[in-house]
């Protein structure tokens, strides 16, 4: 019987099919759903009315992670969130089999490969980058080095007019109470590789634009990187009588998306000159401050774009005296719920409601300038579900939809495309290392034989 460790247990998982590689089982247990491409054995699994994903590991490996996850998810970090691992395995036959990371399908998220179609714009790949970045950083901050940075271990989701980024793979990474200056360039030195192989392979794979040279993509991913962390963390020093400047440092990160929770000031004796430097900062200014007004928990970007609607509500309903609190409840109930409340069953899965709140002010500023008029909201929402919601694909549970290269597999990407010769029948990979280490006798390789080396280095003359 395999063991189940899990915080939160569900029964469903019992009978699935533990006994078999995950490589194997059967399609009426997976989902298809997209997904990076992975050096172990991962499918998305149904269980009830949830999609989790599955990745056989050794136990080692999947209980690291599994216990990283919750880490990263107390510490609040973008991440998928672990639901268990299933250990001592064994097959019909009594072999044993790899355990099974379990972790929570991450509705509306997307692997970076789905984000790119032939033509895709440059503005799309820097935004894809900027959420790369963003998401490095607030690993940094927290203390870990991920050890294995690439768009293949991160999923996107649509956040206003920009992309949030999520960790998906935390095998490789190690939490620490803060990092060096040298474990954090290691990671940017993994990500620059990784990276640069990932648009490699959309190049070769015919979806990377052609005006798109991946080694100049990547060349910017210091300069990207640098610039977030110096705000974030460099120090400032100005004059005494500029301490306006302590106000400006705040409102630039407020910007930026993130909070100073502890601010180091230091005073020179003679009280002309001023030191600062964020010693604590948290990510997510503007999402914590909508779920605290409205319940809703939201991207960075949608919370900032609804919250100026919401102030523009209170401008134009004249409601500026009144408790913010009351206003967002009254904005809520009189804008937003109406919104979602109008979006047919059918399409809720095309985007989260936050997004297609954001995507509907967009579509009514420009409905508002094609016909020189203020358009009511809900008559805006009306026109963005028939003439944009409708030719959305899900996101929710996305397929390979109509237009895109049908899979060998759809379960499993890696093994190519079905108009793929390629893709039929891999030759077989000849190593000539491993083959000579094949003809190695263990008992004479148990020691060391410098005459033997000597004879080797005659017959072989450099």
């Amino acid at each position: 019987m395999p063991r189940f460790l899990s915080a939160t247990p569900n029964v469903q998982l019992l009978p699935l099919p533990w006994d078999t590689p995950l490589a194997d089982w059967p399609e009426e247990n997976l989902v298809a759903l997209p997904r990076g491409i992975s050096r172990h054995v991962v499918r998305f699994i149904g269980v009830g009315d949830e999609v989790l994903a599955a990745k056989e590991v050794n136990e080692d490996l999947a209980l690291h992670e599994y216990r990283l996850l919750h880490d990263l998810g107390r510490l609040q970090t973008p991440a998928v969130e672990p639901v268990g691992v299933i250990s001592a395995r064994r097959d019909a036959e009594g072999q044993p089999l790899d355990p099974i990371l379990l972790t929570k399908h991450l509705q509306f998220a997307l692997p970076y490969r789905s984000l790119f179609t032939p033509g895709v714009r440059n503005e799309t790949v820097s935004r894809l980058l900027d959420a790369m970045v963003v998401l490095l950083a607030r690993l940094h901050l927290i203390g870990l080095m991920w050890g294995d940075v690439s768009l293949s271990n991160i999923l996107f989701r649509r956040d206003a007019g920009e992309f949030a980024a999520y960790l998906v793979d935390a095998e490789t990474g190690e939490l620490h109470d803060k990092l060096t200056d040298g474990q954090r360039q290691h990671d940017l030195s993994i990500a620059r590789v990784n990276i640069f192989g990932d648009f490699c392979d959309l190049e070769a794979g015919g979806l990377l634009d052609e005006s798109l040279d991946p080694l100049t993509m990547v060349e910017t991913i210091d300069a990207r990187y640098n610039e977030l962390w110096n705000e974030l963390t460099g120090a400032e020093e100005f004059s005494g009588s500029e301490l306006h400047r302590i106000e400006g440092r705040v409102r630039r990160l407020n910007a930026l998306g993130f909070d100073i929770a502890e601010l180091d000031i230091n005073t020179s004796a003679d009280g002309r000159t001023v030191r600062i430097q964020p010693k604590v900062v948290d990510a997510g200014h503007h999402s914590r401050r909508l779920l605290r007004l409205t319940g809703l928990d939201t991207e960075e970007n949608q919370a900032r774009r609804l919250l100026n609607d919401l102030d523009t509500y209170r401008m134009r309903r004249g409601l500026q005296g009144l408790d913010e609190a009351v206003a967002a409840h009254r904005w809520l109930t009189d804008f937003f719920e109406p919104v979602v409340n109008s979006i047919p069953t059918d399409m809720m899965g095309k985007r989260d409601p936050a997004q297609i709140y954001h995507e509907l002010l967009d579509y009514r500023w420009y409905q508002a300038q094609r016909e020189h008029r203020d358009v009511p909201l809900l008559e805006a929402a009306q026109g963005y579900i028939r003439d944009v919601l409708a030719n959305l694909p899900d996101e929710a549970m996305i397929s390979m939809g109509p237009g895109v290269r049908t899979l060998a597999n759809p379960y499993d990407p890696s093994l190519g495309f079905q108009d793929d010769p390629l893709s039929e029948q891999l030759p077989p990979v000849i190593d000539p290392w491993e083959a000579e280490a094949d003809q190695i006798d263990p008992a004479e390789a148990s020691h060391f034989d410098i005459d033997a080396l000597r004879a080797r280095a005659k017959d072989n003359p450099a």
